[in-house]
């Protein structure tokens, strides 16, 4: 089996040409691009993206489609204003999510990805069935433009997110498992949460932190091998479960000290990978 591929997560806002350089300067053969702008989502910046990659050698594994603030990144406020989830954005939200399978489909990336939010863990919650359905919706698109909709974990268990999968019921939904945001949320220690939903992992964000201290803000990120993610413990599973898709980097700080951490991440990674040869 091929060894995991590397690839670290990069803005769109930053523009292309010279994000996807900053990729191959780095040493890396992927990367996913997040894009918080809807605006920025056409087809000249599609055009541009594509040529950037082709350009760079580099493979775009998926669309990180952010959507319309605001959002509060804490468990207080959270829930009424993260993904999907909420009502009164949904509608929009949801025009996004297509908006961004569009333009995957211009570059010619095979998946988009972003929070759904605090899934209910109830079925019974009101909130829930009309999720569904916008999840329905996405699968829909993605699927006419040839694409996977993936998950990113966090605001929900791992089985609250299974059977919202199994609600949904599309072939084509998959999941990008962000090691750290199972722990910054307290929802589950990202090893044994691939016992659960690890064979729809189809993405990694490689990113370490810590358990909640409080029941109001989340854990604390931190550079990867110094938080409380197990990586040799999650790669070895990962392999284990054939997992073939990218370990993407992310790092939620800005300027040098940045990347310098990508830098040693991606140092820390290649020993675990070359370990497990």
């Amino acid at each position: 089996m091929a060894r995991m591929k590397l690839g670290v997560l990069v803005p769109l806002e930053g523009g292309p040409e010279r994000e996807l350089k900053k990729v191959r300067e780095l040493g890396f053969a992927t990367c996913q691009v997040v894009c918080w702008q809807a605006e920025l989502l056409n087809e000249e910046m599609a055009l541009r993206l594509r040529a950037a990659a082709r350009e760079n050698g580099v493979e775009i594994t998926t669309i990180w489609t952010g959507l319309p603030m605001p959002y509060k990144w804490n468990f207080i406020e959270g829930p009424a204003t993260i993904g999907l989830v909420p009502e009164e954005t949904r509608s929009i939200r949801l025009q996004i999510l297509k908006q961004g399978s569009d333009f995957a489909r211009h570059v010619g990336v095979p998946s988009i990805t972003t929070h759904v939010g605090f899934i209910p863990e109830s079925p019974t919650n009101p909130l829930y069935p009309g999720l569904v359905d916008a999840l329905t919706e996405v699968a829909s698109r993605c699927r006419e433009n040839d694409q996977d909709f993936w998950f990113e974990t966090g605001q929900e268990t791992p089985v609250t997110l299974l059977r919202t999968i199994e609600d949904v019921g599309a072939d084509n939904l998959g999941i990008n498992l962000d090691a750290a945001n199972l722990l910054l949320y307290g929802k589950a220690n990202p090893v044994d949460a691939l016992d659960v939903i690890g064979t729809y992992v189809r993405g990694v964000h490689a990113k370490d932190g810590e358990y909640p201290t409080d029941g109001r803000r989340l854990g604390v990120e931190k550079p990867l091998g110094q938080g409380s993610v197990n990586f040799p413990a999650l790669l070895a599973k990962l392999k284990a479960l054939r997992f073939h898709g990218a370990l993407t980097i992310e790092r939620e700080i800005k300027g040098p000290q940045q990347i310098e951490d990508i830098r040693q991440a991606k140092v820390f990674l290649e020993g675990i990978l070359e370990s497990l040869d």
